[in-house]
C-alpha cells in the first residue's frame, strides 16, 4: 500500500543524495556515497529526536514503515526509552559547542598558532551570532547562506574560508553521531551572488605614497590599531605576526624582535631588526601597558586586536582599496625598483623561503646585518612628508647596498 504523498519502491531505489520524506515522520536519507538509511523523526517531551531504523538495503519500504509504527507505539508507552535509555540524555550540542570541540580535536595538526586562533575566532565573529546557539543537528543550508550573505562580497576570501570551516564542523558533528546524516551544503553558493574573480594578489599601495600614509598616521590618535599598522609597515611583517606579538619576543636593548617558529608561516624562527621608529612605537606601547607580559598591540594586553582593526584604520584614512598584507608587496617593489639590495636580502626580510632547493640547502645565512641596513633605509623613507629631508621628493631614496 502506498501512503498518500509517500515514496514508492522505485523512488527509494533511485533517490538522489538528500533527505526524502515518506510521511508520518519517516525519512529516507541518501548520502553522497550512495548509502541509504531510514530515520524516524519524533517529538517527545518538547524535544525532537531522530531515530535510525536501519539500512535501506536491509529494510524495504514496507518494512521501514512497519518498523516506524512499532517504534512510535513503544515511545508512546515509554517502553522504547526503557530499552534505549541513551535517547533520554541531553540533545545534540549547539553549533558553537560543536565548533569548539571540533577545533580542539583538529588544531593539534597545525604548526601555526595564529591559524589555530583565527580558525575559531572567524566563526565566533561571523557565524555564532547567527546560529551558534542552535543545535548542530538543526543547522540548514538556508541558515548557512543567510549567515554568509553579509560578508560574501565584502570579504570574499574570509567568507570562503568560513564556509569551509562550517562544513568541517558539520562533518565532525556527523562523525560524532550528533547528526544522523551528512549535511549537504551544495545549494548554499547558489543562493549567493557570484564573487569577483581573485588573482590571489593583495591590493598594495604604491611605494611612492608611503610618506603620505605616515603623515596621515601621525595625525591620528595613538591607538593600538594605529600603532600596529605603522609597526607592520616599518617591519614588513605579516599582520598576524604583529597582532599576536608578545612582549617576551622583544629585546629592546639589542633592537631585535624574535618571532618564534610556532607563529611563522614557514615554521622557522625569524629575527627582525628594529629601527628607531619601530622602537619608538614599542616604547609608547610599553608605557601604556598595565601589567608585565601580554600582547604588545592590545587595549589591555590580554587579547590581541582583531584582524579587522588595522584594515579599519586604513579605511578611516581614505585607503579602502588597499590591504594590510599588501604592504609587504609595497616594500618589495620599492626595494626592487630603487635600490641595489640583493633579492635574497629582501626575501629574508620578508621571511620568504628560497625557491631554489639547492641554493637554500647551502645558503644558511639570514643576512641579518644587511637587513638591519635595509630596514633602517626603509624606515627613513617611511617618515612623514613634513619630516623628510626633501618634502617634494616622491622617489624612494634608499641608501645603496654596494
Amino acid at each position: 500500500m502506498r501512503l498518500k504523498g509517500g515514496l514508492t519502491a522505485l523512488q527509494v531505489k533511485n533517490a538522489k543524495p538528500g533527505r526524502h520524506a515518506d510521511g508520518r515522520g519517516l525519512y529516507l536519507f541518501v548520502r553522497g556515497s550512495g548509502s541509504r538509511s531510514w530515520v524516524l523523526r519524533t517529538q517527545a517531551d518538547g524535544k525532537r529526536r531522530d531515530i535510525g531504523l536501519g539500512s535501506a538495503r536491509e529494510l524495504s519500504l514496507a518494512q521501514a514503515r512497519a518498523r516506524a509504527s512499532e517504534v512510535k507505539a513503544q515511545i508512546l508507552s515509554g517502553e522504547y526509552l526503557r530499552q534505549k535509555p541513551e535517547l533520554a540524555v541531553a540533545p545534540a550540542p549547539t553549533f558553537a559547542e560543536a565548533a569548539r570541540q571540533c577545533h580542539d580535536a583538529i588544531k593539534g595538526g597545525w604548526r601555526n598558532k595564529h591559524h589555530q586562533a583565527s580558525w575559531l575566532a572567524s566563526l565566533e565573529r561571523h557565524i555564532f551570532p547567527a546560529f551558534g546557539s542552535i543545535p548542530v543537528n538543526e543547522i540548514t543550508s538556508l541558515m548557512v547562506r543567510d549567515a554568509l550573505a553579509p560578508i560574501w562580497l565584502g570579504i570574499p576570501e574570509t567568507a570562503r574560508r568560513i564556509f569551509q570551516r562550517i562544513r568541517t564542523v558539520l562533518d565532525f558533528a556527523h562523525i560524532k553521531g550528533w547528526c544522523d546524516q551528512e549535511v549537504i551544503l551544495r545549494s548554499v553558493t547558489r543562493g549567493l551572488p557570484r564573487q569577483p574573480p581573485s588573482d590571489n594578489h593583495f591590493p598594495a599601495m604604491p611605494y611612492a605614497q608611503i610618506p603620505t600614509l605616515f603623515s596621515k598616521l601621525h595625525t591620528m590618535p595613538q591607538t593600538a590599531g594605529r600603532d600596529a599598522l605603522a609597526f607592520t609597515v616599518l617591519t614588513a611583517a605579516r599582520s598576524g605576526e604583529t597582532r599576536n606579538a608578545l612582549w617576551s619576543e622583544f629585546d629592546l636593548e639589542a633592537r631585535v624582535w624574535t618571532v618564534p617558529a610556532s607563529r611563522m608561516k614557514m615554521g622557522k624562527e625569524h629575527n627582525v631588526p628594529l629601527t628607531d621608529p619601530a622602537i619608538e612605537i614599542l616604547l609608547r606601547r610599553l608605557r601604556l601597558r598595565d601589567h608585565e607580559g601580554g600582547f604588545v598591540f592590545s587595549s589591555f594586553g590580554k587579547r590581541p586586536i582583531s584582524d579587522m582593526t588595522m584594515s579599519k584604520t586604513l579605511r578611516d584614512m581614505g585607503y579602502p582599496e588597499f590591504t594590510v598584507h599588501g604592504f609587504r608587496s609595497t616594500f618589495t617593489d620599492g626595494a626592487a625598483e630603487c635600490t641595489d639590495y640583493r633579492k635574497e636580502v629582501v626575501d629574508k626580510a620578508l621571511a620568504h623561503k628560497l625557491q631554489d632547493r639547492i641554493e637554500a640547502a647551502y645558503r644558511r645565512t639570514d643576512f641579518f646585518e644587511r637587513r638591519r641596513k635595509l630596514m633602517k633605509d626603509w624606515s627613513a623613507y617611511c617618515q612623514p612628508v613634513d619630516k623628510a629631508d626633501d618634502a617634494g621628493e616622491t622617489q624612494l631614496q634608499f641608501l645603496m647596498d654596494m
